[in-house]
């Protein structure tokens, strides 16, 4: 069997409250040598972002999830058309 098709037959468990999903407005993603952390959170106005989820995952998988997510948002766009980028905060994507 093929990676592929193998990849397409994954299945998951998913208990009743997972299923019901969290929104999220808000990542804020940090890292140590060994893991990337990424918290998923839902931020109202005037008030400070309320963590729903927190993932903690190897740089394999962070990788892994970013390819993942490129290809979905790629398909998206093919089929829905072009998603606007938003405007960047001040100080976004600078590199100490």
């Amino acid at each position: 069997m093929s990676d592929e098709k193998r990849i397409r037959e994954f299945k998951l468990d998913l208990d009743r409250e997972s299923a019901h999903g969290r929104y999220a407005n808000v990542a804020v993603i940090a890292h140590t040598k060994d893991e990337f952390i990424i918290d998923f959170a839902l931020a109202y106005p005037g008030q400070a972002p309320l963590v729903g989820s927190r993932v903690i995952t190897s740089p394999p998988h962070a990788k892994a999830f970013l390819r993942s997510l490129e290809d979905n948002l790629r398909k998206y766009e093919q089929r829905f058309g072009l998603i606007p980028e938003p405007p960047r905060r001040p100080g976004e994507g600078e590199q100490n």
